[in-house]
């Protein structure tokens, strides 16, 4: 069982957490982690270690400089602070291989913070609808206007071969619950 000072140590934690994340002080936001680990389920990728987890960073404040979000609820288990929010920006730059759109987007999202028995957080798992943000990018382009037609067809294979990518194995090859 969890206690109220747990709790509230943990939800500390993850609110510095999204704040320094919207403030892109990496620095900070990596401390919060031993080892810093995010789990992307609409796109089953993993990003592991510090390296790895800046350039994530990295790469979508390039897509989405003005990166933002908006918490709708937070709830806590055993072994997690359990975050509803929406996340938003404007698709400034590229994102994988699908080309910028200028478009805004508002996704709702969850993100699993997960503790361990010693109360460090271990991974961010992080699960969305990539169809509506996909939605909101694509869809924000005037594709009666010629001259968006090549635009629309580069984020189109854009986004088949960001599709055809393999799943991170460790988000497939996952063990049966131990259930009562």
């Amino acid at each position: 069982m969890t206690t109220e000072s747990r709790r509230a140590a943990r939800q500390k934690l993850v609110l510095d957490h999204f704040h320094d994340e919207v403030r892109q002080d990496w620095d900070q936001v990596l401390s919060t982690f031993p080892h810093p680990h995010y789990e992307l389920i609409p796109t089953m990728t993993v990003h592991d270690g510090n390296s790895e987890v800046r350039e994530y960073y990295h790469d979508t404040r390039i897509a989405f400089p003005d990166q933002d979000h908006e918490i709708i609820a937070l709830r806590h288990s055993d072994d997690a602070v359990i975050a509803e929010f929406w996340l938003l920006g404007t698709h400034r730059g590229p994102l994988g291989s699908i080309p910028p759109t200028g478009s805004r987007f508002r996704v709702r999202m969850t993100a699993y913070f997960l503790f361990d028995t010693e109360e460090n957080l271990v991974c961010e798992r992080v699960y969305f609808d990539s169809l509506t943000l996909l939605k909101q990018l694509i869809g924000g382009i005037d594709k009666k206007n010629p001259r968006n037609w090549p635009l629309t067809v580069r984020c189109i294979r854009g986004l088949l071969k960001m599709s055809g990518q393999p799943p991170h194995p460790s988000l497939v090859n996952t063990p049966p619950a131990d259930l009562p």
